[in-house]
């Protein structure tokens, strides 16, 4: 049995809490880190691992191309809290060549120059976060897109080398914000004007109530391809150490 197969088994009764705690046990709480884009599954998060150990690692992507409600919702969360989350931005080089050579709004133009951008604002900064752990905490429920279905609440992150947590794999959408209205989670108030999923704002619109929660993303691509690089799957299992 490798050690991915004895994480699950050691995870399949726990609820989203006890998840978090078998974590911060499993790796530490200095070796592992929650990414946090302040949606509604991620806020959630940040509750419960607070809660948990107000000391331990939460991070955000700040792409410059957010919504400015984002930005509301994330200084609301630092009042909340009273907690600072670490930041990581495009390097500043990256971003330039990028914009010299496609245009601020590239990303329209087809898959390959959508992935780009996604690269320099998003997977390449996490890169550079994600090297200093050994585990990372995310929001992804299985509910969400045919790109999440399968998901288990630890996979291993081929990517990055380390492993990946879903402690919400198994919620679905109604226990989210019922989890946030019960305990007063600031949201944002982007979920009030239709949006089931947000991320950057060129990339992101409202969607009608019986839409795919993220056919607002990236919607001019097949559902298969709505992933930024951040999240894919399947990833094999490590070896037994």
């Amino acid at each position: 049995m490798n050690n991915l197969e004895k994480f699950n088994i050691e995870v399949c009764n726990l609820d989203a809490a006890g998840i978090i705690s078998w974590a911060l046990k499993t790796f530490g709480e200095k070796r592992i880190a929650l990414a946090s884009s302040f949606s509604a599954e991620d806020q959630v998060l940040t509750n419960l691992l607070l809660h948990e150990n107000p000391h331990t690692r939460i991070f955000t992507l700040d792409t410059g191309r957010h919504f400015q409600e984002t930005y509301d919702v994330w200084q609301k969360s630092v009042e909340f809290w009273n907690f600072s989350f670490e930041t990581a931005s495009a390097d500043p080089v990256e971003l330039s060549k990028l914009l010299d050579n496609g245009g601020p709004n590239l990303f329209y133009k087809n898959i390959e120059s959508r992935k780009a951008c996604c690269s320099v604002r998003k997977t390449n900064p996490l890169k550079k976060i994600l090297s200093t752990v050994d585990a990372w905490i995310v929001g992804l429920r299985s509910e969400q897109a045919v790109t999440r279905t399968g998901l288990s609440p630890v996979e291993w992150d081929q990517q990055h080398n380390i492993y990946r947590i879903s402690p919400l794999y198994n919620w679905i959408e109604i226990d989210v914000f019922r989890y946030s209205k019960e305990n007063a989670l600031p949201l944002s108030e982007l979920y009030l004007k239709g949006f089931r999923s947000i991320g950057c704002a060129p990339c992101s619109r409202s969607v009608a109530p019986f839409d795919d929660i993220r056919a607002g993303r990236w919607w001019w691509e097949e559902p298969q391809h709505k992933e930024c690089g951040l999240h894919n799957r399947p990833k094999p299992s490590p070896q037994s150490t």
